[in-house]
């Protein structure tokens, strides 16, 4: 039996600046599985900024958080994951900006998502005989965030609304904001990540995370994409 509580694919960065910025940002080392010191910001809450995508650690969603199904185990899922990344090639957008989605805060790519888009279709369609059905009220609670017609019909079939064509590569860095905060957030972002964002944004390498019973999640292997 495995001690995570459910498991995902995420793209996180390699060991360097970006990565070490991402964690001391959100508090939060995904592949330590450890907790880190926020930076000092004047007059900005930190810790309630982050307080959301904190438990998850800066990364990008691939394929998103799932039980994994009673037929299959840990040892069989990461198998399965290491022949996907042998046959799946390395892609490299032109780089990353901060972006404001709605309400939060995130990196986003720059220039065409197209290789972005195929890898992360690939994750979740390869992979999705390891996970467990969503329960109704799992799915009655996506449902009610206003979802259109075609991000229902995904939802039933992979078990998330935002996969397939309504991905959006996106490195989340705050919960939602008050315009001010999030103006204040900007400017820290754009001052502390100065000279970390790679340009190109060369992905050649994919995670597997494990959510733990704290609900935090940590990386439990990095695989090379080799296609």
């Amino acid at each position: 039996m495995s001690d995570y509580t459910r498991f995902a694919i995420y793209y996180v960065p390699p060991a360097g600046p970006l990565e070490q910025f991402g964690a001391a940002w959100l508090g939060w080392d995904i592949a330590s599985g450890s907790a880190v010191p926020h930076p000092h910001v004047d007059d900005l809450d930190l810790e309630a900024v982050t307080d959301a995508p904190r438990k998850y650690g800066f990364h990008a969603t691939l394929k998103p958080p799932f039980r994994l199904a009673e037929s299959h185990g840990e040892v069989e899922l990461q198998a399965a994951v290491a022949d996907l990344a042998d046959v799946l090639a390395p892609v490299a957008p032109d780089g990353l900006k901060l972006s404001q989605i709605s309400s939060f805060l995130a990196f986003t790519v720059e220039g065409s998502q197209s290789g972005l888009n195929a890898l992360a279709a690939a994750c979740v369609r390869e992979l999705d005989h390891f996970r467990a059905p969503a329960s109704a009220s799992e799915t009655e609670r996506r449902k009610a965030a206003g979802l259109t017609e075609r991000q229902t019909e995904l939802l039933m079939q992979w078990g998330y609304p935002y996969v397939m064509e309504e991905f959006k590569f996106h490195m989340t860095l705050s919960g939602k904001l008050d315009p001010e905060t999030a103006t204040r957030s900007m400017a820290a972002i754009e001052e502390l990540s100065l000279g970390t964002l790679p340009r190109p944004f060369f992905i050649d390498a994919i995670a597997l995370v494990g959510e733990r019973p704290d609900g935090r999640f940590e990386t439990i292997r990095r695989y090379s994409l080799n296609g």
